[in-house]
């Protein structure tokens, strides 16, 4: 299961005897990827808190293996290139999507890791990393205990939910962390602008509340610590009463029956493995179809690894504007207030 639906489950891996070498011990063939521009000469030493403490970097990381699931676009976006990454889904080359390949350039090709078993620790300290991100992840303190010897190692931060982190603060954690926090807030506050245009452009979303759910063992939502929900937040619309009760200390929960009425609201996008079977499963649920949501046409579908529906679960400085210029069209046409107005399915 994906977390573009739920949370994956992290098993933690016996550790090996490699993870007890020095950092400078471990094998790999990969070639060093320096990273490209220059970080400020007065940013090292940096101490980053996290959720299992402080981590001090001494000096500018040339060797960065990211163990979370999107912190690559945030890399790519202040033009440092990590030496490998995490597949999350999609299986794109070296985890990378169509809206960071300019980002990427030609020639750099990071190493993938994967974490359907836990965090793979024999592969990360055979890369000789000289910093590990961890920031939008669920790692364990277990996990992160045995990174930390191999590298530097930036966790999830504390007092957020895991996979649960904005993704301004993934951009300027990265940003912090590689000595380019100025450049992090540029990037953060050109994104920015652009949600304010969009919002200013369509004073409707203030007036509407908005929702995303999947068909994850019934209706699965979520909820306001998720990069899904704050999407439709940042963009003026207002989550349904009850929601953050309803998904607790997670991102996100599975919906009761009785608590179906939620999903009415004035838009609501459903992430789906397949368009045609599971929208059509979804609008011939009794209880769902009678909703207006449904009735009025204000429900929008896509699928989880077309570019859309996969720039909507992986939402980072890179995704957004890619994002915003395919969605903020159905979303004006689902709350423009008539019921005959289609929402036109997204190509991409």
């Amino acid at each position: 299961m994906r977390l573009t639906s739920i949370r994956r489950s992290a098993t933690v891996v016996a550790a090996t005897a490699l993870l007890l070498l020095p950092a400078a011990c471990g094998g790999g063939s990969e070639p060093s990827a320096p990273s490209s521009g220059a970080a400020t000469s007065t940013a090292f030493p940096v101490s980053i808190e996290h959720k299992f403490g402080t981590t001090t970097i001494s000096a500018e990381p040339k060797r960065i293996a990211v163990v979370g699931l999107v912190e690559q676009d945030a890399l790519l976006s202040l033009g440092v290139v990590p030496v490998a990454t995490t597949e999350w889904f999609g299986e794109k080359p070296g985890a990378i999507w169509p809206w960071a390949e300019a980002a990427l350039g030609t020639g750099a090709k990071p190493q993938v890791l994967t974490n359907t078993d836990g965090v793979q620790f024999e592969k990360v300290a055979a890369l000789r990393p000289d910093l590990i991100l961890g920031v939008y992840s669920g790692l364990t303190s277990e996990d992160y205990a045995k990174l930390a010897k191999i590298a530097p190692t930036v966790a999830q931060p504390k007092g957020s939910v895991d996979y649960g982190v904005s993704w301004q603060d993934v951009t300027r954690t990265v940003g912090t962390a590689v000595g380019r926090k100025a450049q992090a807030d540029t990037v953060i506050t050109g994104v920015e602008a652009k949600f304010a245009a969009v919002r200013t452009a369509n004073p409707a979303f203030a007036g509407a509340t908005g929702l995303m759910a999947t068909t994850y063992e019934g209706y699965y939502v979520y909820g306001p610590q998720d990069s899904r929900g704050r999407f439709l937040t940042d963009l003026g619309f207002t989550l349904p009463s009850g929601l953050a009760e309803v998904t607790g200390k997670e991102f996100g929960a599975n919906l009761s029956r009785e608590r179906s009425d939620m999903l009415d609201t004035g838009v609501l996008i459903w992430l789906v493995d397949s368009y045609d079977t599971d929208r059509a499963k979804v609008q011939a649920d009794p209880l769902y179809s009678k909703l207006k949501v449904k009735t009025e046409g204000r429900d929008i579908y896509l699928e989880n690894e077309e570019l859309v529906g996969a720039a909507t679960s992986f939402i980072t400085p890179l995704s957004l504007p890619f994002l915003l210029e395919k969605i903020v069209p159905q979303l004006t046409a689902a709350v423009d207030g008539n019921p005959a107005t289609a929402v036109q399915r997204t190509a991409a």
